[in-house]
């Protein structure tokens, strides 16, 4: 129900138009001069005011002016039994919405039409505002939380790449939010009504990858029973994500790259070239370019995926956001579990802040879910109020609560200085080595154990001129401890 104020020291027009509003189903309240007008004004939210233009203490025009001041939402309509074009003039300048001439011949009717127009023009407000916000949600990265220095260079350069049609390349470590960015580019892109389509492609072998790609015809293949489209057809007009690009085969890197050249792609067991129009967002967490110097990642391929680049920071790097990630995640995760929002103690924000996230953001909102399922549900106080405590320490997992940072100051560093380079590549070989022997020469193992591809580690093995013998894997046990007691 809309609520209009009556202001007018006439009672008896003050009741004539309470009446009559509320016949017409208004919710109206009263006041007898600009006072009381005011004050009711900045406890209440009305749609519209009807104000007599002269009143005793404050002038109708005076309290148009401060009104408007205070809520300028709301609708004024003027009326007045001493109408002057001086006066008209400056109500219209102020804001108002109509000037109603208070005679012998007023007419409540025609009143109550122009009160339904003034209404009427502020829900069209209301809702071209509603629509603009929502358009300027389209238009911006919102699913983006962080206000660092560092985020704000990625909102805005998405907002810039979301312009473009170019192929976009985002790096950065596992759980920095890398799927997000390409939500937001194409949320905020002019195929946001189309499709966003995503695959892992680490997930999959080439076979699998292909026919998730690119589909395929009927019989192509064992339980190929029909025509399938594959992704690149699924995101016609939007957004392919190609998430964990780096893990492609060379072969799937080939046929990668004529997609991307040739705009079209050819279903498994298909002779038809079918053009595709989809823009491409790769990830990785990868080094790419150093993929490329040792020859397990196309470089044609790379400078094309590679157009616009965009480094996700690691959490540690931009820690002003974690608590306000934090704050985000409890009330996501409060509200899934229909409790009211949780406060966070000043002792669990500092252990928050002072880890270094290896798992970066996903690792913070899996320890914030954690902690909002392990903190008791809201009591009922002794006075019959709810209560709801504070998410603690106790909540953390032990990793956090033992985490202890390295400081600058552990390392030793010797008066008269030593040959870095050299002692980095001596402890990268010992490393190896150790992997070496803890595999018994295995070279896919000690990958695995390193954290990388088998071919950078045969890399590494020419670079350092180790040869996996028995014999040297057992002569070279010494130089890890000479190393580490160098540290």
């Amino acid at each position: 129900m809309e609520k209009i104020l009556v202001v007018d020291d006439e009672r008896s027009m003050r009741e004539l138009l309470e009446l009559v509003l509320k016949r017409a189903n208004y919710s109206v309240h009263t006041a007898e001069n600009g006072t009381r007008a005011l004050e009711l004004v900045r406890h209440n939210v009305y749609d519209l005011m009807i104000s007599d233009v002269k009143m005793p203490d404050i002038s109708g025009i005076d309290l148009l002016d401060r009104v408007r001041e205070i809520s300028p939402e709301t609708m004024v309509i003027m009326i007045t039994a001493f109408a002057t074009v001086d006066t008209a003039r400056r109500a219209f300048k102020l804001g108002a919405e109509d000037f109603v001439i208070k005679d012998s011949g007023f007419d409540v009717e025609e009143l109550k039409i122009t009160i339904s127009k003034a209404l009427e023009k502020k829900r069209l407000r209301q809702e071209n505002k509603v629509l603009k916000d929502e358009q300027r949600k389209r238009n911006s990265p919102n699913n983006m939380v962080g206000s660092s220095p560092q985020m704000h260079a990625i909102n805005q350069m998405i907002l810039t790449v979301a312009a473009t049609t170019s192929t976009v390349l985002i790096t950065g470590e596992s759980g920095t939010g890398k799927e997000l960015v390409a939500r937001a580019i194409h949320d905020t892109s002019d195929r946001a009504a189309a499709p966003f389509v995503s695959i892992n492609c680490g997930a999959f072998t080439e076979t699998l990858l292909e026919s998730e790609l690119f589909g395929y015809m009927k019989g192509a293949f064992t339980g190929a029973g029909a025509n399938r489209k594959g992704l690149f057809e699924a995101a016609e007009g939007g957004t392919i994500f190609l998430d964990e690009i780096g893990e492609t085969t060379p072969a799937m890197q080939v046929k990668l790259l004529r997609v991307l050249q040739e705009r079209c792609i050819r279903r498994v067991g298909g002779l038809e070239e079918i053009p595709v129009d989809c823009r491409v967002v790769a990830a990785t967490n990868r080094d790419l370019a150093k993929m490329v110097e040792l020859g397990t990642f196309r470089n044609d391929l790379f400078y094309r995926i590679s157009v616009i680049p965009i480094e996700m920071p690691p959490l540690r790097a931009r820690r002003a956001d974690i608590p306000e990630l934090v704050r985000h995640f409890i009330n996501k995760y409060c509200a899934a579990a229909c409790r009211v929002p949780l406060e966070i103690s000043e002792e669990c924000m500092q252990y928050l802040e002072s880890y270094d996230w290896p798992g970066n953001v996903r690792e913070l909102e899996n320890t914030i879910e954690r902690a909002v399922a392990l903190q008791p549900s809201r009591a009922m106080s002794a006075e019959g109020g709810a209560k709801e405590g504070a998410v603690g320490p106790e909540c953390l997992p032990e990793r956090i609560l033992k985490y202890k940072p390295r400081m600058i100051t552990d390392i030793d560093l010797p008066e008269d200085g030593f040959d870095l380079e050299a002692y980095l590549a001596q402890l990268e070989k010992d490393y190896i080595i150790k992997a070496l022997q803890r595999t018994s020469g295995n070279q896919t193992r000690a990958a695995e154990i390193l954290n990388m591809p088998v071919r950078s580690l045969r890399h590494l093995l020419d670079k350092h001129k180790i040869r996996h013998t028995a014999s040297l894997l057992r002569e070279s046990t010494g130089n890890m401890s000479d190393t580490a007691a160098h540290r």
